[in-house]
């Protein structure tokens, strides 16, 4: 039954005309709800909250003698909620699902006053609309309104938070790692029970406090002016021992960034300043060589506003990780140009790697490494042979002799190319296989010169790695039949020999601009592929 135009009045009235109920201490126990609990500012440190996992404990909770509220909604109240509200008619299975299991009983009232739950959400979503409810004596109508668009409400809000703000497929983003999801149902009756802790439900990956905190680190910086620095007309680079008058403004720059501890005005380039260049240059990707140069003053000249953002966008990526991580994973993040090869959750191994080129970019995606190929051929890819090799061939029609090569299938209009084992081999002496439908693996290359640049983005897609023979004897360490010197000498004889691993490691290709190492350095890469832009301009628009 719908409520009358004077009742639906009286409910608007008392909503607009009660703000004073938030003031005072209910007000100050409802910040301290919304600081211990917000996304932004930190976690949870009162009671733990209950164990939401098992739906038997949820359930116990609701069948006790004495209900959590004594007020219940009506059979209609759901249907005529949704009539007044269609906007909420996407969650109308949530809700009465959520009501249902509660035996239709409010959960954000006891008796005729919001709990303290619902005055801290009200506050933490932002939800000034429903602040002058707070503590006002309602008529049974306007309740059971309020009760049910907080609901409503709720699970919109930890859909954003904690399913992440990006509503698109993450493929369309080139994310193909699948993506993890929150049990928001259990979340709602963990509150409803009364905890208002959202620490369980924040992303577990471990670097998701971190950034947070970065994050909170940087918004005071946010609105500061943030001056490009440049190095004086006819300045390459500034070394240690250099003098410049652009110096103390650098050193500033570096202060403000926590690189440097004082902001001094000397106009000398001492000791001091290289040893904060340097972890500055780290923290970017760079090459410590503590040489100032324009590559190192445009790191510096991003704007605290905009590492920001960097940091949002890697964190809405944390809310899709799946929620357990493997512990003996090899990782391979794009933008850092590296592989970490992790044993029970330690770091065992990194090494540098060359990723696709941004016309040929390297897919994001998971698998398992599986198969371990010594003095591997390579059967060229369509796209290769159709784009180089043919052309090659048409200027110089030894070139497939030359380079080792022949054809062992296909048509005259696209042959099927082979090259064989050798020093001069595409993948050089050893590569590694994880099953997917990208033709993305790792390997050797002859082309060594390209892993010391900074920026290492030149492959076709695949990821070539500067210490394969070291992950091949750390890979069948334990298989007796395979010490380090039988790998070695099949890696160069020349015949082609695949070892399947008896652990099969799990293999992850990521793609983050921004984390926290252990020693609690904040890190920025560049967004190579423009990942990033794109995501940022879904979740800021």
């Amino acid at each position: 039954m719908r409520r009358s135009a004077h009742e639906a009045a009286g409910c608007s009235k008392t909503l607009l005309n009660s703000s004073r109920a938030l003031r005072g201490t209910a007000v100050r126990r409802a910040m301290f709800a919304v600081l211990a609990a917000t996304v932004i500012t930190g976690c949870s440190r009162g009671k733990p909250a209950p164990n939401t996992n098992n739906v038997d404990d949820i359930a116990s909770v609701f069948e006790t003698d004495v209900p959590y509220s004594a007020q219940r909604l009506d059979t209609t109240s759901l249907r005529t909620f949704m009539e007044r509200h269609p906007d909420f008619r996407a969650d109308s299975t949530r809700l009465a699902d959520f009501y249902t299991r509660r035996d239709m009983q409010y959960a954000w009232y006891v008796r005729d006053s919001l709990t303290e739950n619902a005055i801290a959400f009200i506050a933490l979503g932002n939800l000034s609309a429903y602040a002058d409810s707070v503590g006002a004596s309602v008529c049974s109508g306007c309740a059971a309104d309020v009760e049910l668009r907080l609901t409503a409400e709720f699970f919109r809000f930890a859909e954003r938070n904690y399913n992440g703000n990006f509503k698109g497929n993450t493929r369309d983003l080139n994310w193909f790692i699948p993506r993890a999801k929150k049990d928001i149902a259990k979340f709602m009756d963990s509150l409803a029970v009364g905890s208002m802790s959202l620490a369980a439900y924040e992303p577990t990956h471990p670097q998701y406090p971190l950034l947070r905190s970065a994050l909170r680190r940087l918004r005071p910086m946010a609105e500061m002016p943030w001056p490009a620095i440049s190095l004086p007309a006819g300045t390459r680079s500034l070394k240690p021992g250099d003098t410049s008058r652009v110096i103390p403004a650098i050193r500033e720059r570096m202060r403000l960034l926590g690189d440097a501890n004082t902001g001094d005005a000397s106009f000398i380039y001492d000791s001091v300043m290289v040893r904060a260049v340097q972890l500055a240059q780290a923290r970017h990707g760079l090459d410590t060589d503590g040489v100032m140069g324009d590559g190192y003053l445009r790191v510096l000249n991003v704007s605290p506003a905009t590492r920001m953002r960097t940091l949002l966008v890697n964190m809405e990526r944390l809310r899709w990780v799946p929620e357990v991580q493997a512990p003996n994973a090899l990782v391979v993040n794009i933008p850092d140009y590296k592989l970490t090869v992790f044993e029970d959750d330690r770091e065992v191994m990194n090494m540098r790697i060359v990723a696709g080129a941004e016309a040929t970019s390297t897919v994001i995606f998971s698998s398992v490494l599986k198969t371990v190929v010594m003095s591997p051929t390579w059967t060229v890819p369509e796209s290769i042979t159709g784009r180089e090799i043919l052309p090659a061939i048409a200027r110089d029609p030894d070139y497939l002799a030359k380079h080792n090569m022949e054809i062992v299938g296909g048509t005259e209009a696209m042959p099927l190319i082979r090259q064989m084992p050798g020093p001069n081999n595409a993948l050089g002496r050893v590569k590694f296989l994880f099953p997917n439908s990208y033709l993305i693996y790792m390997h050797d290359t002859p082309s060594q010169a390209n892993f010391e640049r900074d920026q290492r983005a030149f492959s076709h897609g695949c990821i070539r790695l500067s210490e394969p023979a070291k992950l091949a004897e750390y890979l069948l360490r334990n298989d007796p039949a395979w010490p380090a010197d039988r790998i070695r000498d099949v890696m160069f004889s020349g015949t082609e020999t695949a070892v399947q691993l008896t652990d099969a490691r799990p293999v992850l290709i990521e793609y983050f601009t921004s984390w926290v190492d252990r020693e609690g350095q904040l890190h920025f890469r560049d967004d190579v592929y423009g990942h990033d832009a794109r995501l940022a301009t879904e979740l800021f628009r």
